[in-house]
Order: C-alpha cells, then sequence, then structure tokens
C-alpha cells in the first residue's frame, strides 16, 4: 500500500527521532566496526586520479567520513539526524550537510562517489526510484555508487523505532538498473562466513560515461 506524504513525514520523524535519541550509544556501538572492505570497494571502482570528492550519505557520527579524508579526499557528509551531523563535523572534521534523505538537494556532477553505507534501506520503496535517480545526477559521468543494505525478502516496515525496507539481489538489481547505474560487483558481509550468516548485501555501481552508450564492466566485476 502506498505511504501518504502524512505517512512518510512520520516515517522521517520517528527514524531520525530514534537514531537522535540513542546517538551517542549508536556511536559506542559501532564506531570500532570494520568497513574497509566497503571503502576499498568504493574507491579501486573510481576511475581518475585523486583525490576524489565523495559522498558519505547517511554518514552518521562521522566514522567512515574521517576515513576518507584521511585518505586525503574531498569528504562530505549528509547525515539526516541532527545529532549525527553535529557529532560528524566534531570527529571527522568535514563539511556535513543536515538533508532528510526524501528532500535532497544535491548538486549535479559533483561526485566522484557516493558511499552509502547502511542508509539507503531507509528509504520507503516507493521514494526509492527517484532517491536513486537523484544520487545518479549528483554523480560525474562515470561516478560509482556504493551501497551496502541489511537484504532480506523483499519487505518494508517498522523495526526497533526505525523503518527500513529489505530486498534481495534481484530487486535491488532492478530498482539500481533502473536508475540508469551499471552494475561492477556485489559481495555480501562479513566476509568468509556462511551466507546465511551474511546479513549484509554490499554492491558497487556505475554512472555511464555517456548516456546511452554500454559501459563495459571493469574485470574484478564478477560477482562474489
Amino acid at each position: 500500500m502506498k505511504l501518504t506524504p502524512q505517512e512518510l513525514e512520520k516515517v522521517t520523524h520517528l527514524t531520525l527521532s530514534n537514531y537522535n535519541e540513542r546517538a551517542e550509544d549508536f556511536w559506542e556501538g559501532t564506531r570500532d566496526h570494520n568497513v574497509n572492505q566497503n571503502v576499498a570497494a568504493l574507491l579501486q571502482s573510481i576511475e581518475g586520479e585523486p583525490p576524489y570528492t565523495i559522498l558519505d550519505f547517511g554518514c552518521g557520527p562521522g566514522r567512515d567520513l574521517k576515513v576518507f579524508a584521511e585518505f586525503g579526499h574531498i569528504a562530505i557528509g549528509l547525515e539526516g539526524a541532527a545529532h549525527f551531523a553535529t557529532m560528524a563535523r566534531a570527529y571527522g572534521g568535514c563539511e556535513v550537510w543536515q538533508q532528510d534523505f526524501l528532500k535532497l538537494d544535491l548538486p549535479d556532477h559533483y561526485f566522484d562517489g557516493v558511499f552509502a553505507n547502511a542508509s539507503l534501506f531507509h528509504v520507503p520503496c516507493q521514494e526509492l526510484p527517484r532517491v536513486l535517480l537523484e544520487l545518479h545526477a549528483s554523480l560525474k559521468p562515470g561516478g560509482v555508487l556504493f551501497s551496502s543494505n541489511p537484504r532480506g525478502h523483499d519487505v518494508e516496515g517498522w523495526n526497533g523505532g526505525c523503518y527500513g525496507a529489505y530486498h534481495d539481489l534481484d530487486t535491488w538489481r532492478s530498482y539500481l538498473s533502473a536508475a540508469r547505474f551499471v552494475e561492477i560487483t556485489h559481495y555480501y558481509r562479513p566476509a568468509g562466513l556462511p551466507r546465511e550468516k551474511q546479513p549484509w548485501l554490499a554492491s558497487v555501481w556505475r554512472r555511464r560515461r555517456r548516456e546511452g552508450v554500454s559501459d563495459r564492466p571493469l574485470p574484478n566485476s564478477t560477482p562474489v
């Protein structure tokens, strides 16, 4: 059933309120998580010479934002939760834009890469095509989108005070392909475990260098 504008406002308000209320606990629980595999998956897929301009979409308290900056890249955070945005500015020392995922205001053709680690799953399914097109437009031609989401069987709803949508690989591919992205690779996390113990689906996508012209995948584009 399609969510009304009022219901979408409620989704945003309650999800962000939940993160704001537990921001310190969230930071303590996630600050030491190792997502080097995800950071590398994005950076290794971007073409051209660094430094790159990277948007950390849903940057939270700034853990990964700081990593990109320490690598010498121009890192910009985007975060909906006000408390997280303040924490990210202080911790990462980077520019952070406080924006609602459903009301984005992004520059066109600006970013070499978008890093959406554990963030896009908060976008309701009916709004996801529009949000993905907005991210697509924000990338330079040939730019790269990384996403990592908790996988599921195409269900969405409330979970622990936050709204989430949980897609399988085929469904996620259909959304990204419809938004004119080309798949580079995908993998499941944590690495080295049986599939049933890998709750995270990570994938890397490229904006075509020229619309209407097929991009050949990179040599490492074989799914893992």
